[in-house]
């Protein structure tokens, strides 16, 4: 019998881990997914943009007939989707938590507003470790402090390129990234600011995944476990309490409990094991309002420029966030991606039927840029659970803003900072790196999922920490966002269920997370795996 049992290691799962440990309560983590390996093929851009690249072997049951399956993107492994994210993490504007109209629709306000998340925020970019300049980024809200690291400087070309967009009256920014260096002194941290950092895992440790920073620290505690291979098929509901569930661990069935249950799978998967459990759904919203951006990227081209900056993923511009003079509805976000390789921009780019030797080209020459906009909740856009397992039931919404934000951009902006050559790709049903919106939390049990606690409606000890709880998710990464409000759901069961105290940036030191200091941990692995050989240690 366990206090509280985690189900998923991610951004959710991870901090709950982090938070709560040092309560002294007995919990166990558990990870249907293993370690990822720490080896070579970590920073292979062949092996990671190749068929295997640490994918989770997933397929789904696709919307309609034009596409009947979807294989999506997904990792399955300690520490989740951020084991491979890119560690830009924005807090969202203050504005995303009330009602926002956008051209095609409505954006729902929330229950909980800006200001009693910006604490949370903090004590999130504390764990995080994230660097930026408090001030630049005009379309923030308020900050209690400033960020705990400095801002990753622009180089050479992107600093060029800043300059010329500037010029054209844009407001540039320093990107907030998730990353364990010090700017001025990089010996005293592992980052060493190099070329693959975006989408790949981090060999040195140095990317703020939830496994080096939340995972492995909360491990150091000898009241908190962590069961790898353990994928949890069913929540046992007796007299309104999740009183047993049901697992298989190595393949081998079994059963646990717990006074808590904290469900962490990440909005797709959390829903599917709700609704495979017919548990927390007296609302019927269980696995509706699925939302995860609209994304397009532009690698932008001026055939006079190379563009030989190792790290380019600093710069950043939110002037659109709100609209334009020519757009009276949100638009989005622009960040750079880390520098595309061939064998990415090969992919990204696989319907244009580019030429290897275009791919090098394009390495060669182009800063690629990365717009972010918001889809808007649909009931109809919904997670279903299925004899034959999850049925992704979504259609895009709310593009023709996104397109019109493109287009924008690259011919009152792109052209006249002196690019000529622009390659556009939109990600499809395949890329849910930004699940969230599956078991939304509100103030009416008819119309919500979760209580403003993130505990369901209909059952007195079941917590779902994920994106699943999100309304609506604006334009910016979701992953800070999470793991601010798994701290505050965390201070709430510390708090009303083991009596403990409020929680402050105090609570999230710096000077912890570089994961050689926390190898040594209460950890139940799988037999050993081929291709994993360090997957569990340092």
């Amino acid at each position: 019998m366990y206090d509280v049992i985690i189900i998923g290691s991610g951004a959710g799962g991870g901090t709950m881990a982090y938070t709560l440990a040092d309560t002294g309560k007995k919990i166990l983590i558990l990870e249907q997914g293993t370690f990822l390996p720490r080896e070579k093929r970590n920073w292979d851009p062949h092996f990671i943009f190749g068929e295997d690249g640490y994918k989770a072997k997933v397929e789904w049951i696709g919307p309609d007939e034009k596409q009947p399956v979807v294989k999506p993107i997904v990792y399955h492994r300690v520490g989740g989707n951020t084991k491979m994210y890119g560690a830009l993490l924005h807090r969202q504007r203050p504005e995303d938590f009330t009602e926002v109209q956008h051209k095609e629709g409505i954006s729902p306000g929330w229950c909980v507003g800006y200001d009693e998340f910006e604490p949370y925020y903090m004590m999130a970019e504390h764990v995080m470790k994230i660097h930026g300049n408090a001030g630049e980024d005009k379309t923030s809200g308020f900050r209690s402090g400033p960020f705990p690291f400095k801002a990753f400087p622009h180089e050479g070309r992107i600093a060029e390129v800043a300059q010329d967009l500037s010029n054209l009256g844009l407001n540039i920014h320093h990107s907030n990234l998730a990353l364990n260096r010090d700017i001025d002194e990089p010996w005293r941290r592992p980052c060493i600011a190099c070329n693959t950092c975006d989408p790949f895992p981090c060999m040195v440790h140095a990317k703020s995944d939830a496994e080096t920073s939340l995972i492995r620290p909360a491990l150091k505690h000898k009241n908190v476990s962590l069961w790898t291979n353990s994928k949890v098929n069913r929540l046992v509901e007796e007299n309104g309490k999740i009183t047993r569930i049901e697992l298989e661990k190595d393949g081998v069935p079994m059963e646990l409990s717990a006074d808590i249950i904290i469900v962490s799978c990440g909005a797709i998967n959390s829903a599917a094991l709700l609704l495979k459990s017919g548990v927390a759904n007296s609302s019927d919203q269980v696995g509706r309002n699925f939302t995860k951006h609209n994304q397009s990227g532009i690698s932008a081209i001026n055939p006079d420029k190379e563009n030989d900056v190792i790290f380019q993923k600093t710069l950043g511009c939110h002037d659109f966030y709100h609209g334009s003079p020519e757009h009276p509805y949100p638009l989005g976000t622009i960040q750079l991606t880390g520098k595309a390789h061939y064998t990415r921009i090969l992919g990204d780019y696989s319907h244009l039927d580019l030429s290897i030797e275009d791919a090098k080209r394009m390495q060669r020459l182009a800063v690629d840029f990365w717009f972010t906009s918001e889809d808007l909740p649909d009931r109809k856009n919904r997670i279903e659970w299925t004899d034959k397992g999850i049925k992704f039931n979504y259609r895009p919404n709310n593009r023709k803003s996104h397109f019109e934000f493109l287009d924008m951009f690259q011919n009152k902006y792109l052209r006249k900072a002196g690019f000529s050559e622009f390659y556009r790709s939109t990600k499809e049903l395949e890329f849910t790196w930004h699940q969230a919106g599956t078991a939304q939390f509100g103030t009416d049990p008819k119309t919500s999922v979760l209580d403003p606690n993130c505990k369901a409606w209909d059952l007195d000890n079941l917590y779902v920490v994920d994106a699943s709880f999100q309304p609506s998710q604006g334009a910016t990464n979701p992953t800070l966002t999470i793991i601010a409000n798994a701290i505050r759901v965390a201070e709430h069961i510390k708090t009303a269920w083991f009596a403990g105290d409020k929680l402050t940036t105090k609570d999230f030191p710096l000077s912890d997370g570089y994961m050689a200091d926390n190898a040594t941990a209460n950890i139940e692995v799988t037999a050993r795996v081929a291709g994993d050989d360090d997957s569990w240690g340092a």
